[in-house]
């Protein structure tokens, strides 16, 4: 039996590309922590955000053929799941009214509807420029890496969002 987990990641892009499923298992394994915040970030409910999360790794495993960058996977998964989180944010659209008497913690849960609100706002890739960044803890480099863009761009990109979430939160 072999053993994905000292595999680099562009060997286990190749080899899921191919078809082999341990090694896309691997790359799930490697991420799915972070796909995981980006989507607790982005949907109301934990049970959302893992359904948004299953129904992203699902499409990125069926078509992962069609990746035309290797090096871009991380953020192509990101892609695939942030459209997800808005596919479902759109059909399910449940904006109660908050009664009177709900407990406090979810009145606080209330209170980051508007942050999801505003980060949905976002032009696509500068939301998983700001999920990778804040929620992933990468750095501009890696980042830049991820969607092939330069690491000065990842930065001003990244400023002018959180400008753009500042200016809507207001």
């Amino acid at each position: 039996m072999y053993d994905y987990k000292d595999v680099s990641e562009l060997s286990l892009i190749r080899k899921a590309s191919r078809g082999d499923t341990k090694a896309f298992s691997e790359l799930y394994a490697r991420i799915y922590k972070e796909l995981y915040r980006f989507a607790m970030f982005t949907m109301k409910h934990p049970q959302d955000a893992e359904d948004v999360v299953s129904e992203a790794v699902i499409a990125a495993y069926e078509n992962i053929h069609k990746l035309k960058k290797e090096e871009s996977f991380r953020s192509w998964i990101f892609t695939i799941l942030a459209n997800r989180c808005r596919k479902k944010l759109k059909t399910a659209h449940r904006m109660e009214e908050l009664p009177e008497n709900m407990a406090a913690a979810e009145q606080d849960h209330a209170g980051h509807c508007d942050v999801r609100s505003a980060f949905m706002k976002l032009d696509e890739e500068d939301r998983v420029i700001v999920a990778c960044s804040v929620l992933g803890g990468y750095a501009s480099v890696e980042i830049g890496r991820m969607m092939g863009m330069n690491p000065a761009t990842v930065r001003s990109r990244k400023a002018r969002a959180i400008d753009s979430l500042r200016q809507i939160l207001r």
